[in-house]
This record gives C-alpha cells, sequence and structure tokens, in this order.
C-alpha cells in the first residue's frame, strides 16, 4: 500500500521547510535509507531519508517550494498504483495548495495558456536563506542575446543576508530578463528566461499570468491578451545604459567601497565593460573641473533655502532588521537593567595579555568573554521563550551585533564559554571581515542563545537594545569613559563603563537579571576570573 511521506518537524522551532533539492524523481526506485531530498529548515539545510521501500510515485512539492510541517510531501508505493485517494485528502500544505489538489502539470497557469511547443525555461528568484522573502538583483553578468551554459554566473542576488552568486541551470540563450539591476522580486517570481534563440518566451509570461486574467475574465481578443501582460514583457530592460546597470565584480565593489572610490566614475575593461579588481587598482581621480558658469545647472549644488533629499530603496536586510524588531517589540515584554562597571583593572589586564597575546584583545572580546562565564552561572538569562514552554540552553552561543553599510548583522559565536580571548578575539576578526565584504552564510547567523551589541567604539556612553528573538537577553554595551570616583573615601579619576541588559520578562524576572549582572561586573572588575 502507498505511503505518504509528510514534512518532518526537524528543529524545534520548525514550522514550515523548503524543498533545496530533491535527488530522487517520480518512477525512481526507493530503498529505506536513501536519500530522497534536502530540506531547508529555520536552522539549516538538512537531509531526508525515506523509510519506505517502493517506487516514487508523485513529488507535492516542487524545489524552492515550501511547505508546512506535517504537509505532503511525496507518495511512495509499488508501480501502477492508483493513489489519486492520497493526493486529495492527504495534503496540508501552506504555500500552494493547487499543487496538492492536482500534479503540477496541470496548474491553471498551463491551463489557460499552451506552452508545450515553448522550448525555453523559466528562472525564478530562489530562496536563498531561511528568512528570505524577496531579493534584489545587486549585477547582471549576461544580457538578453547572450549565450548562456550550465554552471555560468548568471547575476548576483542581494537577500536579506549576503550578496550571492546566481548560477544557470540551462543551456540556451537569454531571451529575457524580468528585473532590473537594483530592483527586488518576491521568491519564486520570474527573473528571467533561457531557451532556443528565437524561441516565443512571451507565452511563458502569460501562462505565469494567467490565474489574473482567470479571475477578471476579459474578451479573448489579442489587445486584450496584450494588456494582460506586464510593461516589461513588451521593452526587456537589458538594453538600457543607466547608471544602475553598471557591471561590477563583487571583488571589485568592495575594494572601492574600502578605498572610498565612487564606483560610477570607474571605467571597466572586463568583459562588456565590467568593473574588475584591477580597474579600481588603476584608477585615478579625475581632476575637478572649472566652475560651472552661471548658465550651466549643476545636479550637484543645492541653492540655499531649497529643500531636497534623497530616497532611498530598502535592503533586503533592511528590511528584515525592520520585520525581525516589531515582531520582537511587540512581543517580548522588555525590561531594561543598567549598572556601572569599574574597568580599571580591565584596562591594565588587556595591556597586559596583548604583550603576550597572538592577536590583540579588545574590550568587546573581553565583554564576550565575561557574558559567556556569567551565563554558565546564570542559565536563565541563557533561555528563550517557547510560546508553550521555556527552554533553558546549556551551551553558550553569543551572537555579537555588527554594523555594516546596509544595516546591522549578528553572527554567532558558538560554545564562546569554552573559547580562550585570544580564540575569541580571531573569531570576531574574521566575522568581521565577513560581514563587511557580504561573505557571511546563513549557518553563521544561527543559534544564538545571547547578544552582544557594543556601540562604545562610537563613544555612546548608554543605550537599550530590541532583544534578538527567540533569546531573553540582549546586553547593550557603552564607552568607557573617564570620570570622577570614590576609592577609599577620595574622590580620584576612574574609568566606568554602563552596560544595559534588556530581559524578556515572560522568561527572566528582574533579580535574575540583575544576578547576572552583578556576576558580570565582579569579573570584569576584577578580570584575572576570565582566565581561570
Amino acid at each position: 500500500m502507498a505511503e505518504i511521506i509528510r514534512m518532518p518537524k526537524m528543529s524545534d522551532t520548525m514550522t514550515e521547510g523548503t524543498i533545496a533539492a530533491w535527488h530522487k524523481k517520480v518512477g525512481d526506485k526507493v530503498k529505506s535509507g536513501d536519500l530522497l531530498a534536502e530540506v531547508e529548515t529555520d536552522k539549516a539545510t538538512m537531509e531526508l531519508e525515506s523509510y519506505e521501500d517502493g517506487t516514487l510515485l508523485y513529488i507535492g512539492i516542487q524545489e524552492k517550494e515550501s511547505v508546512i510541517v506535517d504537509g505532503l510531501l511525496a507518495i511512495i508505493g509499488k508501480e501502477g498504483e492508483d493513489i489519486s485517494a492520497l493526493i486529495g485528502g492527504g495534503a496540508t500544505t501552506a504555500s500552494a495548495p493547487v499543487v496538492v489538489a492536482a500534479p503540477v502539470a496541470a496548474a491553471p497557469a498551463v491551463a489557460s495558456v499552451d506552452t508545450s511547443n515553448v522550448k525555453a525555461t523559466v528562472v525564478r528568484m530562489p530562496k536563498m536563506s531561511d528568512t528570505m522573502t524577496d531579493g534584489t538583483i545587486a549585477a547582471w553578468h549576461k544580457k538578453v542575446g547572450d549565450k548562456v551554459k550550465s554552471g555560468e554566473l548568471l547575476a548576483e542576488v542581494e537577500t536579506d543576508k549576503a550578496t550571492m552568486e546566481l548560477e544557470s541551470y540551462e543551456d540556451g540563450t537569454l531571451l529575457y530578463i524580468g528585473v532590473e539591476t537594483g530592483n527586488s522580486i518576491k521568491v519564486d517570481g520570474i527573473i528571467a528566461i533561457i531557451g532556443e534563440a528565437g524561441a516565443d518566451y512571451k507565452l511563458l509570461l502569460q501562462a505565469d499570468a494567467a490565474p489574473a486574467v482567470i479571475a477578471a475574465p476579459v474578451a479573448n481578443t489579442p489587445a486584450a491578451q496584450t494588456a494582460s501582460a506586464p510593461a516589461s514583457v513588451v521593452a526587456p530592460v537589458a538594453n538600457t545604459s543607466s547608471d544602475s546597470r553598471l557591471k561590477v565584480s563583487p571583488l571589485a565593489r568592495t575594494l572601492a567601497s574600502d578605498k572610498g572610490i565612487d564606483i560610477k566614475l570607474v571605467s571597466g575593461s572586463g568583459e562588456n565593460g565590467r568593473i574588475v579588481k584591477r580597474d579600481i587598482e588603476n584608477f585615478k581621480a579625475p581632476v575637478a573641473a572649472p566652475a560651472a558658469s552661471a548658465n550651466t545647472a549643476s545636479t550637484s549644488a543645492v541653492a540655499y533655502g531649497v529643500e531636497s533629499f534623497d530616497e532611498l530603496p530598502l535592503s533586503q536586510m533592511r528590511k528584515t532588521i525592520v520585520k525581525r524588531l516589531t515582531e520582537s517589540q511587540f512581543t517580548a515584554l522588555h525590561i531594561y537593567l543598567t549598572i556601572e562597571i569599574d574597568m580599571d583593572k580591565a584596562i591594565e589586564a588587556r595591556a597586559s595579555i596583548n604583550e603576550v597575546a597572538p592577536v590583540k584583545v579588545s574590550f568587546n572580546d573581553m565583554v564576550v568573554k565575561a557574558a559567556a562565564a556569567a551565563l554558565k552561572k546564570h542559565p536563565m538569562a541563557n533561555a528563550s521563550w517557547r510560546g508553550d514552554n521555556i527552554r533553558v540552553n546549556h551551551h553558550v552561543h553569543i551572537g555579537v551585533a555588527m554594523a555594516v553599510e546596509d544595516g546591522l548583522l549578528v553572527p554567532v559565536i558558538k560554545f564562546a564559554d569554552g573559547k580562550s580571548l585570544s580564540q575569541l578575539s580571531a573569531e570576531v576578526k574574521d566575522f568581521a571581515g565577513k560581514a563587511k565584504a557580504k561573505k557571511l552564510q546563513p549557518a553563521d547567523m544561527t543559534g544564538n542563545t545571547f547578544t552582544v551589541s557594543n556601540l562604545g567604539m562610537f563613544g555612546i556612553e548608554q543605550f537599550t537594545s530590541i532583544i534578538n528573538t527567540p533569546e531573553a537577553c540582549i546586553m547593550s554595551v557603552g564607552a568607557i569613559k573617564q570620570v570622577p570616583v570614590v576609592k577609599k573615601g577620595q574622590i580620584v579619576p576612574g574609568n566606568v563603563m554602563k552596560v544595559t541588559l534588556a530581559c524578556d520578562h515572560r522568561v527572566v524576572d528582574g533579580a535574575v537579571g540583575a544576578a547576572f549582572l552583578q556576576t558580570f561586573k565582579n569579573l570584569l572588575e576584577d578580570p584575572i576570573r576570565l582566565l581561570a
């Protein structure tokens, strides 16, 4: 008898999974223990094995599509077995109920427009991270009419986590580009079409838009069909030559940013005028032109008393920051606790450590080390809210908030309590370099049980942070400031640092947070304990 394969719950916080790749296709023989698919969860990409022997009769979710936990993924049974009853009643998908009700080939879009003779394939925006909902085209590496081979770089896509490369999985000609450089599109939206030269790709676009045509009936005339297609179908964007279409390699873009070079002033020597590393290295700033005459309009000068502004599009990172922090602010019950720490001994200890340490240790490294040690003594500060229970973590994974050009990233130091100051310093520096170059991977930013946010290097004395859910605490670290302090009844100069702990009151009571801060304070005021 045929068996339904459902989406398993692969992590404690998982509500749905995305099929990253199928390793079997319909009609394949499957044995128990065989790898069926790779599933992208909210934590990682994991392998899904079969627990049945038989033939793969049905796949309900295609690659890059998502399904809720316990939703129908596939059906395994005897070859030729009737599974229509299972398909009709066994699925509980959230993302694609139409797929469950009937095989993919019978989707409404295909029924309304015949694309069987179109020798071309649609390229859709893939889901490149667990939290990605849409992607921005950072750069195209091919233009309409170019020959494309499987494995060649098509474009660079900016997600909410990093800028990643999108390769082609097809051989053919790039017939259509649906998203201009700098523009965004939802996951699974059409970004390009690749196929035989001359293929009627517009039928594929009409097929994709067909459900909207069915929902609002119109006369079946050529004029009506043309009106239903988006404007970009009529005028592909590949022939534009505006500055937003600059072709720049990721390395060249990073080097230009580091050197403070306006990328628009650089001439590209690479293929099709692409700006590459050598162009940045050889770039010489142009000599300033004479002042414009009174009759010449200047777009850069702003006359006194004239209102002006720039409107900046939201990056994927900024959208995700807004979404996650809004959710946290209105779900976690924030309370804030502030304490002052005498940093005199910490300053002396750091200077002594750096005389022998293989890498330079920063005050932030000492903060992370002290926080990790304090969390081991106060595990409730290392806990997280799970809706119907509280998880108390025995491992210490500390997220270190890092400011980047587009917003904020939080790479995670795993098992921070077991690492030396030198190890912590090296790992934080490595993450900082990756964050600046947008090379952090999703795995680098998951699993945090506590977060440290430090703005002391910017001179900020005190601030509060929004909790990085699902963790229960985040600590805001201010600058070390020299102030008058009382020691042994005398007013003397001292170095003081303020830290503020934001706690989710559903998990951490004020007394628990205060006890954690007291331990943290004691460790930094007597830093020899950090080496124990």
